[in-house]
């Protein structure tokens, strides 16, 4: 079983990102399943399709499949984070 977990944080002063976060409850161990941008104006059918994600990959595959945990929350973002940053670098360099 896990609990679901919204971090946001603002990037600037049009945008918000919210990490799609899971807690697995059997020790408390944490990952990220996602990473949501959010812009101004607000796309409503973006955030509906992005909820509609969330659900979908969570019932495809165990978060604690899809990502690796972490023991705090903030060390699953800041991995999150760095993950993507790497993954953007090498598709960047194709």
């Amino acid at each position: 079983m896990f609990k679901a977990i919204d971090v946001w944080e603002k990037v600037d002063a049009t945008t918000a990102v919210r990490y799609r976060c899971f807690q697995r409850l059997t020790d408390n161990f944490y990952c990220v399943q996602s990473a949501d941008y959010y812009h101004i104006p607000i796309n409503e059918e973006q955030a509906r399709n992005l909820d509609k994600q969330f659900l979908e990959l969570f019932i495809e595959e165990s978060p604690d499949k899809r990502d690796n945990l972490y023991p705090t929350l903030e060390e699953a973002i800041k991995m999150h984070n760095r993950e993507f940053e790497e993954e953007y670098a090498l598709s960047s360099v194709d």
